[in-house]
């Protein structure tokens, strides 16, 4: 076991300086000078002033969709469609929020169970089609991203939908009403940074995904689900019960990070508006985050912050005279990076076991 982990570990380290190395050499053929875009980034996300609180910001939400996403993954469901859950996660934030109203805090629980309940909704319609049709999810959850996109921006058309009043917005804007001061989350200030109270919200979510799936009753069920559905629907466990409940909690995470980036996102998604892509790929970056993490809760906390850190440093990139998408790039390689290890000894394995096969007969 030890030395399984050692040569594990040893996959990991060369994968990712393979992709650092790979990402110099693509600054360097771009015309740029690799130091000075490492230093810009590392300014950009942590080290600058104000910097890291920015990037934890950024990463709550991806943290969230991630923790949906491994849901839906244990239970052995693709759910692809995390940036339209989202989307409307946050309109029905939007929606609900306004006309119920009520005082600040009273408001801000409302706007996260609302964006929980519209995600979840979103997530049911594949989950329905799946259980009660056998259309495999993996296609509606992602034909639903588009349909999620039309409906929103047909809600930022009409008044009577999500559309601010004309004295609430400028001309021809399409934009939801701005949340109230007290209606936000708020955020606490530590060592000059601003970190949203969604950051808290993430990380406890993620430690008590944690906890269930690896010491309760339910997260024993939804493993069983996912890795032999047949034994599961053996055992008492309703394949099509268990799987619709995970697909509803997987959107449900997907819906709470549009409303905590709605209520605590300020100027980095919409200002505590919603706008045209408000989603800022967060969904997709979620997923990604989940891929990486081998849907494991407590090193998508660790994914999850680095995914923040590209996302809040790229800014800084652009002033070494790099194109700032070349984080992209880099964000494209290391993910690479991180997914060939478990590949390589999944293979491994595989063709070990397929040789003692072979010998014993």
């Amino acid at each position: 076991m030890k030395a399984r982990l050692v040569e594990l570990s040893t996959l990991y380290f060369l994968s990712v300086m393979v992709a650092l190395v790979l990402s110099a050499i693509l600054v360097e053929a771009t015309g740029g000078d690799w130091w000075p875009v490492v230093d810009a980034l590392l300014e950009g996300s942590f080290f600058g002033a104000g910097r890291w609180g920015q990037t934890l910001g950024a990463a709550a939400p991806m943290l969230l969709v991630a923790l949906g996403t491994i849901i839906s993954g244990r239970a052995g469901l693709v759910n692809i469609g995390q940036e339209g859950q989202l989307l409307i996660g946050v309109a029905f934030a939007v929606y609900f929020g306004f006309r119920i109203g009520g005082p600040g805090p009273i408001n801000v629980v409302v706007l996260l169970i609302f964006g929980a309940i519209g995600g979840a909704v979103w997530a049911g319609v594949a989950g329905v089609l799946r259980f009660r049709r056998g259309v495999p999810e993996v296609l509606s959850t992602l034909l639903l991203v588009t349909v999620a996109t039309q409906v929103v921006a047909y809600g930022l058309k009409n008044q009577w939908l999500l559309l601010a009043p004309e004295a609430n917005r400028g001309n021809r804007n399409q934009v939801s009403e701005q949340l109230a001061t007290d209606n936000r989350l708020p955020r606490l200030h530590i060592f000059g940074n601003e970190i949203p109270l969604g950051v808290f919200i993430a990380v406890g979510a993620a430690v008590l995904l944690g906890f269930a799936l690896s010491r309760t009753i339910w997260g024993f069920r939804l493993r069983m689900l996912g890795r032999n559905p047949r034994a599961a629907q053996r055992a008492g466990v309703s394949q099509s019960g268990f799987g619709l409940g995970a697909m509803l909690l997987s959107g449900a995470f997907a819906g709470l990070a549009g409303a905590v980036m709605l209520a605590g996102g300020g100027f980095q998604f919409g200002n505590y508006r919603l706008v045209p892509g408000f989603s800022a790929s967060i969904g997709w970056t979620g997923l990604l985050v989940a891929l990486v993490a081998r849907e494991k809760p407590a090193a998508a906390i660790v994914v999850a912050l680095i995914f923040g850190g590209l996302r809040t440093g790229s800014g800084f990139v652009s002033s070494t005279g790099v194109e700032a998408r070349i984080t992209d790039v880099i964000q494209g390689l290391l993910v690479l990076a991180l997914l060939v290890p478990p590949a390589v000894m999944f293979v491994r394995d595989r063709r070990r076991a397929r040789a003692a096969t072979m010998a014993r007969t």
